[in-house]
C-alpha cells in the first residue's frame, strides 16, 4: 500500500520548481540532485515522484516519471505531463530510442583502453533488503545483457573524467561495469569506489546524467543538458581534469 504523504510545504514546492530545466506542453525535465530518490524511498523525506505534486493540474493529474536515476546519481530526469506523452515516451524508451550521456569521475586514473565498449552481462544479487548487481558469464541462468560505451575526456594524477553512454538500462549498470574494468566511480562505496581523492573526501557518488536525447511527441529529436553540480565541478578542478572546459567543448 502506497505510503500517505501530507501536502507539500511551500519550501518543497519552491525546491522542486527550482530543479526544472525544460518545460513545454508535453514534457517536464528536471536536474535531480544527488540524495533525492526518484521513487519508492524508505525514509520520511518525499521522493521526486511525490514532489511532482507541485505541478498537478486542477483535476489532480501530475507529471509522470518516464525513467529513474539512482538516489545518489544527479542529472537529467524526464517526466510526461499528459497520458499520451507518457505513452509515446515510454515506447521510445522501450525501443531504445533515448540516448543517455553520463559523466563520471573514476579512479585510479583512466582505463587502460581510453575508450571502448563494456559488453558484460549482469545478474541481480539479493542480500537481505539490499540488491546488488554482479558481472556474470553469458550462460548464467540470471544473466541480463548489458552494454556500455565509454571514452576518457580528461585524466590527471589518480583520477579520470569519463563520458558514458549506456546502451541498455540495467540497475547500477554503469557503476558495476566500471568497477569490472578496475575503474570504479569515486564515492561509490557499494562497488569499491574510493572515498578520498587528492587528500579530500569525495562527497558522494560522482556520477551525473549530463544529457538526454529523445524523440519529442511533437516530432523531431529533443536534447536536454543538465549542468553538473557544484560538488562534482569542484572535485574536477581539484583533480585538474577540467569539467568546466570539457562540458563547453563536448558535443553530448
Amino acid at each position: 500500500m502506497p505510503r500517505q504523504t501530507p501536502p507539500l510545504t511551500a519550501d518543497e514546492i519552491a525546491f522542486v520548481r527550482s530543479l526544472v530545466i525544460h518545460e513545454d506542453d508535453h514534457i517536464l525535465a528536471l536536474n535531480k540532485p544527488s540524495g533525492l530518490s526518484s521513487q519508492g524511498g524508505r525514509g520520511q523525506v518525499n521522493t521526486l515522484d511525490e514532489l511532482l505534486a507541485a505541478f498537478a493540474k486542477s483535476n489532480g493529474n501530475r507529471p509522470r516519471l518516464i525513467h529513474r536515476l539512482d538516489r545518489d546519481t544527479s542529472g537529467v530526469i524526464l517526466t510526461a505531463k499528459t497520458k499520451p506523452a507518457a505513452g509515446f515516451l515510454g515506447k521510445a524508451m522501450m525501443g531504445r530510442r533515448m540516448r543517455k550521456t553520463y559523466l563520471a569521475i573514476v579512479a585510479p586514473g583512466a582505463p587502460d583502453t581510453r575508450g571502448g565498449v563494456i559488453d558484460t552481462p549482469l545478474r541481480r544479487d539479493e542480500q537481505g533488503r539490499e540488491a546488488f548487481m554482479r558481472v556474470c558469464a553469458p550462460d548464467h541462468p540470471d544473466a541480463e545483457a548489458a552494454r556500455t560505451r565509454y571514452r576518457t575526456l580528461a585524466d590527471g594524477d589518480g583520477a579520470a573524467l569519463l563520458e558514458l553512454n549506456p546502451e541498455t538500462g540495467r540497475m547500477h549498470q554503469l557503476r558495476v561495469h566500471l568497477a569490472s574494468i578496475g575503474r570504479p566511480i569515486a564515492g561509490d562505496a557499494r562497488y569499491g569506489g574510493t572515498l578520498r581523492l587528492a587528500g579530500e573526501a569525495v562527497p558522494r557518488l560522482m556520477l551525473h546524467a549530463a544529457a538526454l536525447s529523445f524523440p519529442h511527441p511533437d516530432g523531431g529529436t529533443k536534447r536536454i543538458v543538465a549542468p553538473a553540480p557544484a560538488d562534482m565541478e569542484r572535485l574536477t578542478q581539484v583533480l585538474g581534469i577540467g569539467l568546466e572546459t570539457t562540458q563547453s567543448s563536448t558535443e553530448y
